[in-house]
């Protein structure tokens, strides 16, 4: 693609690296930003700085934080008794907004992938095993909420085996059939962990 500036081919491949943004719609971003006003993209420019230069992770947890302690691991309101392990940030922001869940969390940053180099050691592990042997004695329950793909089994298996001699209940997220879902359009794998993985009818 032949570009008239080099400044908007040098934005242009910059905004490309982001994830789901092609060349196209990068270039109308950007075309878009000089349209504007100027005040609006150097606000954009400035919340981007501050972002990379502020941002911070919580030390008990490892979610994105604005201080050392995130408002999660700070409320006194959550039950201290249950910590979720997820693999990402936005797996937290995702069950914080069903509302269904009140306790803490704890993020691993990825999950077990030896084809792309990542190991146990990569990840949050090690913090949580201390997590859970130091200090946080009130924890009585660990959810593992990893995606149920080869590597989130992985990993969820090697941190069971990690914690399995610590007096805590371990347990998993239910997989299943999605609500309004046919059962003729689940894959094989799904249908078959909602079957063996049923509960009562209440």
């Amino acid at each position: 693609m032949d570009y008239p500036s080099k400044l908007i081919e040098e934005a242009v491949n910059q905004i490309a690296k982001l994830p789901g943004i092609g060349k196209k719609t990068a270039l109308r971003l950007v075309l878009h930003l000089i349209k504007a006003k100027e005040e609006n993209t150097y606000a954009l420019t400035d919340a981007l700085s501050n972002l990379r230069a502020n941002i911070k992770f919580c030390k008990v947890c490892h979610t994105i934080s604005d201080t050392e302690l995130c408002t999660i691991c700070a409320s006194h309101r959550r039950d201290r008794s249950m910590v979720c392990i997820v693999e990402d940030v936005k797996d937290v922001m995702a069950i914080e907004n069903t509302a269904q869940f009140n306790g803490l969390y704890h993020v691993l940053g990825g999950v077990i992938s030896p084809v792309n180099g990542i190991g146990p050691a990569d990840l949050k592990i090690e913090s949580l095993v201390n997590r859970l042997n130091h200090g946080q004695t009130e924890i009585k329950e660990v959810i593992l909420a990893l995606s149920p793909t080869m590597e989130g089994d992985t990993t969820a298996f090697y941190i069971n085996r990690r914690i399995k001699e610590l007096s805590v209940k371990v347990s998993v997220i239910a997989r299943g059939v999605p609500v309004g879902g046919d059962l003729e359009y689940a894959d094989e794998i799904t249908l078959g962990r909602s079957i063996t993985g049923r509960t009562l009818f209440n």
